[in-house]
């Protein structure tokens, strides 16, 4: 999708900007992520993050409304043309922002579970997805930037790993007979959903990058049709 439209648009300065807040927006999803879960892990104190990753998610906000300002002006100007490559932009500008509430959703947990985690059939496979959601962060912001399909066909693939896995883990939760703390079976479930949704989130704009459109918050694999 994005090197049809950067082959058909490279002349309208209007547009490439607006390429540019959705990678602006994706970096702040990113250091949002790895923000919260340093919080999760106790790495760094959750009064120190909190205010300036609220401030990102804000940027993340205004970014998506100056994105829908770039392309209604161009539109504007320009009635007719690209109409469904210029709302596909607006779509994934969405899953941008939306990235950014789940990204608080993690930071939330971290922020008032304090309890520690302490299963390790649960911990340990979070914790490899989460450094696995950091590196499909940089491999969609590639995509993205770059109009790289090949990029964006790697993101889709570990987006579906990661979303099936996290499926698993919600599953064993309701199966586990074994003595779990109440409120340490809750917080796993949360990271489970909030990270399967940024994968859903992030997965949606590789498949805008792959150029398939028709496909965009759909999700046959997972049985589901919507990122939310």
């Amino acid at each position: 999708m994005f090197r049809q439209i950067y082959s058909a648009l490279t002349s309208d300065n209007t547009i490439n900007l607006a390429f540019e807040d959705l990678t602006r927006m994706l970096e702040h999803g990113a250091w949002m992520f790895e923000r919260a879960n340093e919080v999760l892990h106790s790495t760094v104190p959750a009064d120190q993050v909190r205010q300036p990753l609220y401030d990102r998610d804000q940027a993340i906000n205004d970014l998506e409304r100056s994105i829908r300002r770039k392309v209604l002006r161009y539109l504007t100007v320009n009635p007719g043309h690209d109409v469904a490559i210029c709302l596909a932009l607006m779509s994934v500008a969405k899953d941008a922002e939306r990235i950014g509430d789940y990204c608080k959703n993690v930071f939330e947990v971290g922020y008032f579970y304090r309890e520690g985690f302490h299963v390790p059939k649960y911990q340990e496979p979070l914790d490899h997805m989460a450094e696995d959601m950091g590196a499909l962060f940089g491999t969609v912001i590639k995509a993205t930037r770059d109009s790289d399909e090949t990029a964006a066909e790697t993101a889709l693939t570990r987006a579906s790993q990661i979303r099936r896995q996290c499926d698993h883990i919600i599953e064993e939760l309701f199966r586990d007979e074994d003595s779990i703390e109440f409120h340490e079976a809750v917080a796993y479930s949360l990271l489970a959903r909030h990270y399967k949704r940024v994968a859903a989130h992030l997965a949606n704009i590789a498949t805008a990058v792959m150029g398939q459109l028709e496909d965009l918050d759909f999700y046959p694999e997972d049985g589901e049709g919507s990122a939310d």
